[in-house]
């Protein structure tokens, strides 16, 4: 049997944790390590002031030595677009031994959607 990549994210999402922007800005203020599984042009557009990209495609790979990804342990808050691709990281990296994982339900769309702070992305690449 095959799944639709509607299938894939509804599997994924009955198997990790997770939370509405309010409990994500919550959970920012104490120190959770946010992760942006979003391209890089989506990130350079704007995202979340604390967050650092590591794109979904790569994220597990990343693992064996991104700075963020170093403690197993440490609480980390990944979001996406609108929920989808952080619902897949969050599920593969629980696999992978990640302790405390939590997606932003919405993603950034929501997270703009309910008038929270971004950032943007103000490095002149062309220099």
């Amino acid at each position: 049997m095959y799944l639709t990549p509607q299938q894939l994210v509804a599997e994924a999402k009955s198997q990790i944790k997770e939370i509405d922007f309010a409990a994500a800005a919550a959970h920012i203020k104490t120190g959770s390590i946010v992760i942006d599984v979003r391209e890089s042009f989506e990130f350079e557009a704007a995202h979340l002031a604390e967050a650092v990209c590591i794109p979904r495609g790569v994220i597990e790979f990343k693992s064996l030595d991104h700075p963020a990804l170093a403690d197993k342990n440490a609480e980390i808050l990944l979001y996406c677009k609108t929920g989808g691709r952080s619902a897949l990281a969050a599920c593969n990296l629980q696999r992978m031994g990640y302790t405390r994982v939590l997606s932003m339900t919405g993603g950034f769309d929501g997270w703009v959607a309910h008038h929270q702070s971004v950032a943007q992305d103000n490095t002149n690449f062309g220099d």
